[in-house]
């Protein structure tokens, strides 16, 4: 944190949010890639910060129980006297995944179990385990999730980044016109400003909170991979436009991330549960453009497409380990079902739990709500067509995730945390 008392909300609501994530939301929620200003001024926010991890939080456990009321009355407290959350709790107990999840009506408590360890900044600004630099849970992506649990039951948790149909209008008019691609750079410049600005927009979670950004940032930060605007940080990634010869069938490729879980396991009363195979898996989809720049999803895919999205999600634990966002993105997806079975399962009132900060009464940090981003073509000619941009973005389903679920005796380690 910066200084010793300062919080981590308090650090990314001021200032510190601009590069936070590996993107840069400005105050009139333009998204963009973060300028090197910006990654100066985070890297000199993480030299400053003190994010001081308590001795009993700082050793790597496989399984590490962290107490949703000792959560709420510490939050509580803290509201109470006016003073900055830990960081013990802000960090949810340094929890990297959640693998169990416990309701124990005996001691008025719900459970949240997995791996953990102590916490730093890394150069993006996410804060992630001291020696595994997985991506630690945050108290904040945490509470927007379990107030999402009853909205998720008929609203998907999603983000999407896409061109509006006035500005795909503009482009196949333009592109119309077009025999060849002439000077690239010019080309280039004439469909980004044809494109216009893409619009942003996000469902079941406010739009200015953490996880809002997580999502938004996970999924800009794929695009950009998929359109060679970046190079992978990992060996057997190439972008979708490497990939491409020959004829190209798609003017506009459509990926997105949603989760990917075995079926999860849960006892007999539906007060022991345990998330299983938790992952991401990108999928894909081809957008018709009409002439008057409607988009309309065909239900089918290209198949270069979907090879780029079988590579991405073959990759993604490797990508994670090494770019936290897309670590975060998983943790998000963890924290969603989590929500979902809290409320599916009415474990707080069968816990005799109250919950009153968690749910609602502590403030989420409120950041830049991501409202649009500038076009960038990709600009590929390929046999008659044209690759010109991608869409898609992130859909999280915790519901479907938590009605695939099997029946079984998670006794043993439901004991090991009675106590």
């Amino acid at each position: 944190m910066a200084g010793t008392n300062q919080s981590f909300g308090q650090i990314i609501a001021g200032g510190f949010q601009r590069g936070v994530g590996g993107v840069s939301i400005d105050a009139q929620g333009v998204l963009s890639a973060p300028t090197t200003v910006d990654q100066e001024s985070l890297d000199a926010a993480r030299a400053a910060a003190n994010l001081a991890t308590p001795d009993q939080f700082e050793k790597f456990e496989p399984l590490r129980a962290i107490s949703l009321k000792w959560l709420e009355e510490t939050v509580a407290r803290c509201k109470a006297e006016g003073a900055p959350l830990p960081p013990e709790v802000e960090c949810v107990g340094g929890l990297q995944r959640i693998r169990y999840v416990f309701a124990y009506p005996e001691r008025n408590d719900i459970v949240l179990v997995g791996p953990a360890e102590g916490w730093q900044f890394d150069r993006l600004g996410n804060v992630v385990g001291k020696t595994t630099n997985l991506p630690v849970i945050m108290l904040d992506d945490l509470m927007a999730a379990l107030r999402s649990g009853p909205q998720s039951r008929v609203e998907a948790i999603t983000c999407s980044i896409e061109p509006t149909g006035e500005g795909l209008q503009r482009v196949q008019n333009l592109l119309s016109q077009m025999r060849t691609m002439g000077n690239p750079d010019e080309t280039a410049d004439a469909i980004e400003d044809a494109l216009g600005p893409q619009q942003i927009i996000v469902t079941g979670v406010p739009g200015s909170s953490h996880f809002a950004r997580t999502l938004v940032a996970a999924d800009f930060r794929m695009k950009r991979l998929a359109m060679n605007f970046e190079d992978a940080p990992i060996s057997g990634l190439p972008s979708f436009l490497q990939m491409m010869s020959g004829r190209a069938k798609s003017l506009t490729p459509r990926w997105w991330l949603a989760p990917s879980y075995e079926p999860l396991a849960q006892d007999a009363d539906g007060l022991s549960w345990e998330l299983r195979g938790a992952g991401v898996k990108c999928l894909t989809e081809n957008d018709y453009v009409a002439a008057n720049g409607e988009k309309q999803r065909t239900g089918q895919s290209d198949p270069l497409a979907a090879k780029w999205a079988k590579l991405m999600t073959e990759h993604y634990e490797e990508l994670a380990a090494v770019d936290s966002t897309f670590g975060q993105l998983r943790n998000l997806m963890d924290l969603a079902v989590i929500g979902a079975i809290v409320d599916r399962e009415q474990m707080l009132e069968r816990a005799g739990l109250s919950a009153p900060m968690l749910m609602g009464g502590q403030e989420l940090v409120e950041l830049p709500a991501p409202t649009q981003t500038a076009s960038k073509a990709s600009l590929l000619k390929k046999g008659r067509n044209w690759i010109v941009t991608a869409s898609g973005g992130v859909e999280i389903l915790p519901w479907q995730v938590v009605e695939n679920n099997v029946r079984e005796s998670l006794a043993d380690v439901r004991a090991q945390f009675a106590k």
